[in-house]
C-alpha cells in the first residue's frame, strides 16, 4: 500500500502519475529506497540510510564475478532505540521492497543447547519455509491462466462427456461436428456465467491416515524424514464423489491443475537459493541475551545463546527439510532498546559481526502528528474508514490531532515510553463511545476537535495513577 509524502518521493511519484510502472528494486538508488521507506516510517533517517546502503550493496554484489561475490559479506546492522520507534517496521518494509524472504525472531525465545527453548537454527528453517511459500505463490501466478484453461476443459468433459472411442472410430462427421458445436456453446455459456446453477460430480480427496514425521538430529525441530514422502502409497487418501455447483467445481479443478503445473522440486531449490542470496533475518530483543562476563545462573544461558547465534551470523550450513542452506550472505538486522545493557555487553565475536550501528531517536510530539496523519494506513484514516462502514462520517480537525500527539508524549514521559504504540491506546479510549454507539447514532456526521479530545482524555491524562492503567 504505497503512500507518497511531500518532498520525499517526487521522482517516483511523478513516474507513477505518468502511468509508468513502479520502479524495480534493482533500479532504486539508496536515496530512492529511503524515499520508499519514508512512506511508511516517520523520522529515523539514519536507520533508513543504513538499511538502504545495505540493500544497494546486495544488488551491487550480484553484479560482481562469482569469485569476488563470494568474498563480499553482508554488512549486518545493529539498531539501538526504545520500543515503538520503527525498528521492526523499517526492516519489514525493506524486505517487502526487496521482495526478500523476511522473518522476525526474538532473541529471548532462544536458549542455549541443553536448556528449554528454541534452537537458534530454527530461524533459518522458518525462513526457508516462508521462502518456499513465496516461490509457490509466484509460480501459481505464472501458471494460473494455463491452469484455468485445463480446468475448463475438464469441467466441459464433466458437463458433456467425450464421445466414446467406438463412435470416434466408426464415424462419422455429423456426430463429431455436433459434439464440437455443443462443447463450444457450453464453453461460451460457462464464460458468461449461465451454467452457474448447474451441478456436476467432482472427485474430492478424502483425508486418509493422519500424517506424522520421524525426527532426526539433535533438535525436535530438525524434521528431516517425512514418512509420507517415503511411503506415498500408504498414506495417499482416497477420493470421493461430491456434487457441487459449476463455480465451486471450477475453483476446485483450477486448484488441482495449479498444483500439477508447479514443479515442487524447482520451488524448493529456488527458495533455498533466494534465502541464501536475499534472505533477511530480524533478531529483536538482542539486548535481552546480554550477560556479564563471569556471570552465573541465567547469565550463563544468555551468553550461550549469543554463542549459538554467532555461527549462524558468521556463516554456516543449516540442514532443513528442503535442503542445506548456507547463511553466509543472509542479511541480519539485530535490534534492542539497551536500557540496562549496552552493545559492548555482547560477546566480542558477535559485536564484530554487526559492523553498522545506528541509534534510533525517541519520538516527539511532531513525529506523533505525522504518524497520525501522513501514512495511507495512519490511525486517523483507519478509524475513519472503520466507522464509515456504519455510515458515520468522522472528521479530525488539525487541533485535535495536535492534542492527541501532546497527550501521547505526556503519557510516554510520565510512564513507560512505548513510542508510537501509545497512539493506539489513546485512539481507542478517545473513540470508545463513538465506536460503541455508532450503529444507533441519529447524527452520522461527527467532528473531532481539541475540545472533544480534552473532554474524553484530559481527566485521565491529568491523573498520573489512572493514566498508568488506562493509557
Amino acid at each position: 500500500m504505497p503512500i507518497y509524502l511531500p518532498e520525499s518521493t517526487d521522482a517516483i511519484g511523478s513516474s507513477l502519475a505518468a502511468g509508468q510502472a513502479e520502479p524495480s528494486i534493482e533500479a532504486l538508488t539508496p536515496r530512492e529506497i529511503v524515499a520508499e521507506l519514508d512512506k511508511y516510517v516517520i523520522s529515523q533517517a539514519k536507520a533508513k540510510r543504513a538499511v538502504a546502503i545495505a540493500l544497494r550493496n546486495r544488488m551491487r554484489r550480484q553484479q560482481l564475478s562469482p569469485e569476488l561475490a563470494e568474498e563480499v559479506a553482508p554488512k549486518n546492522i545493529l539498531m539501538i532505540g526504545p520500543t515503538g520507534v520503527g525498528k521492526t517496521e523499517i526492516a519489514r518494509r525493506l524486505a517487502r521492497l526487496a521482495q526478500s524472504p523476511f522473518i522476525k525472531v526474538e532473541a529471548s525465545k532462544f536458549t542455549e543447547v541443553g536448556y528449554v527453548g528454541r534452537d537458534v537454527e530454527s530461524m533459518v528453517r522458518d525462513l526457508v519455509e516462508l521462502a518456499v511459500e513465496m516461490l509457490r505463490e509466484e509460480r501459481l501466478v505464472e501458471v494460473r491462466l494455463k491452469a484455468r484453461e485445463n480446468a475448463e476443459a475438464r469441467l466441459l468433459d464433466l458437463l458433456l462427456p467425450p464421445l466414446p472411442p467406438s463412435v470416434k472410430d466408426n464415424d462419422l462427421g455429423p456426430a463429431s461436428d455436433h459434439h464440437q458445436r455443443t462443447r463450444a456453446r457450453l464453453r461460451t455459456q460457462l464464460a458468461e456465467g449461465r451454467l452457474d446453477e448447474r451441478e456436476v460430480d467432482v472427485d474430492v480427496p478424502q483425508k486418509g491416515f493422519p500424517s506424522f514425521e520421524v525426527v532426526s538430529g539433535n533438535s525436535v525441530e530438525e524434521i528431516d524424514i517425512n514418512v509420507k514422502d517415503m511411503l506415498p502409497g500408504l498414506f495417499q487418501g482416497r477420493s470421493r464423489k461430491r456434487r457441487v455447483k459449476v463455480p465451486e467445481a471450477l475453483d476446485h479443478l483450477v486448484s488441482e491443475e495449479e498444483q500439477k503445473l508447479v514443479d515442487v522440486d524447482s520451488v524448493r531449490k529456488d527458495a533455498v537459493e533466494r534465502v541464501e542470496q536475499a534472505g533477511i533475518i530480524f533478531i529483536d530483543e538482542i539486548d535481552k541475551v546480554t550477560g556479564r562476563e563471569g556471570g552465573q545462573g541465567p547469565d550463563v544461558s544468555r551468553e550461550g545463546v549469543q554463542r549459538d547465534i554467532l555461527p549462524i551470523v558468521e556463516g554456516t550450513t543449516v540442514n532443513t527439510k528442503h535442503g542445506m542452506v548456507r547463511t553466509d550472505h543472509i542479511l541480519f538486522i539485530a535490534a534492542g532498546a539497551f536500557h540496562v545493557a549496552k552493545p559492548s555487553d555482547l560477546i566480542p565475536e558477535l559485536q564484530g559481526r554487526f559492523p553498522i550501528r545506528v541509534e534510533l531517536d525517541a519520538l516527539e510530539t511532531g513525529d506523533f502528528v505525522r504518524i497520525l496523519t501522513e501514512p495511507r494506513g495512519s490511525l486517523v484514516k483507519q478509524y475513519t474508514a472503520l466507522l464509515a462502514t456504519e455510515e458515520v462520517t468522522l472528521t479530525f480537525e488539525p487541533d485535535a490531532v495536535n492534542r492527541l500527539a501532546e497527550f501521547a508524549t505526556l503519557v510516554n514521559e510520565r510512564s513507560e515510553n512505548i513510542g508510537a504504540r501509545r497512539l493506539h491506546t489513546i485512539m481507542e479510549k478517545l473513540l470508545d463511545e463513538i465506536s460503541f454507539n455508532a450503529p444507533d447514532l441519529d447524527e452520522k456526521t461527527i467532528r473531532i476537535d481539541a475540545a472533544y479530545v480534552d473532554d474524553m482524555l484530559a481527566d485521565i491524562v491529568s491523573d498520573e495513577d489512572l493514566s498508568r492503567y488506562i493509557l
